[in-house]
């Protein structure tokens, strides 16, 4: 798993989801789609899930993945891998300093986590970003099993991919996001809201929430479900929010009224229709492809 890499990165992004995968190919210029994708999966066939097998039924994803792929790949088999929010739990956690070794550091940052987690973290699998934060190291951590990303990886391989990069969804989908100004990042999927909250380019609080109304979570919900983010946000860093991106949603207008009501500030799809290219075999939902297209624009 991993939150960057010092490799090419791939020009395929494929995200399984509880219900569906998502597949796309960059743009030689790199602004956005050439091509994408989407199948569906019948119910039951991943659950996501921090500690329990999420692939439930791996022959039907594994499809899913060749069928996806398929239709965008061209002769690339190397693809970011994209996994559910519920699947990984990502950390944000200062320190006064890291050592230089990455293996030390990263020796460090598990022993910090070690009593966060709700599995044994000498069994979990860890990337980290650091960055400098006036005299702190802040680290953003993406962890979880090692069992489970294996199965996810797995599923990649036997459909002929090569995962090179792993990452969860909302981290994925932050690469299409401007955040130089105090920006609210808010990703729903079947079963979590996720919420983001950036300045400068630079994440400054992470939430993964459960949401039991999935995609049908009506705008009213939504707010009352990121209030209590937003004002920790601005009681921390005496900052107000200036700009909010919303994934996820068929029609993320009808929550912009509660959220410009919250915040007062400008509310706007994270990703659009005229950033997926050509889509092949059917309708591709881009309302569903933020983290698709922000694993591949970043």
């Amino acid at each position: 798993m991993s939150l960057n890499s010092n490799t090419a990165k791939p020009k395929l992004a494929c995200e399984i989801a509880a219900d569906r995968v998502l597949a796309g190919r960059l743009t030689e210029n790199g602004g956005g789609l050439e091509a994408s994708a989407v199948r569906e999966l019948a119910p039951g066939s991943v659950i996501p899930d921090l500690v329990e097998n999420n692939l439930r039924q791996r022959e039907a994803v594994r499809a899913g993945i060749e069928a996806a792929l398929g239709g965008v790949a061209l002769r690339s088999k190397d693809v970011i891998a994209i996994v559910p929010d519920a699947a990984v739990r990502v950390m944000l956690v200062e320190f006064d300093t890291l050592p230089s070794d990455e293996e030390e550091a990263l020796g460090v940052v598990r022993f910090r986590l070690k009593k966060s987690l709700p599995f044994d973290v000498e069994k979990a699998k860890i990337s980290y970003h650091a960055q400098k934060v006036n005299d702190e190291v802040r680290v953003v951590a993406a962890v979880a099993m090692a069992s489970v990303i294996a199965d996810y990886e797995a599923a990649f391989r036997d459909a002929g991919f090569n995962p090179g990069v792993v990452l969860p969804s909302t981290l994925a989908a932050l690469g299409a996001a401007e955040a130089k100004k105090p920006t609210l990042v808010i990703k729903v999927d079947a079963h979590t809201t996720s919420i983001a909250i950036l300045n400068q380019d630079q994440l400054q609080l992470f939430r993964t929430l459960e949401n039991t109304r999935g995609v049908t979570i009506t705008g009213d919900q939504l707010a009352e479900e990121v209030y209590p983010s937003v004002v920790f946000f601005q009681d921390t860093y005496h900052l107000n929010i200036e700009q909010i991106y919303v994934a996820g949603l068929p029609e993320s207008g009808g929550a912009a009224p509660a959220l410009r009501a919250q915040t007062g500030a400008d509310v706007q799809e994270l990703v659009s229709s005229a950033q997926l290219g050509a889509s092949t075999g059917g309708a591709v939902p881009w309302w569903r492809m933020a983290g698709v297209v922000g694993a591949l624009i970043s």
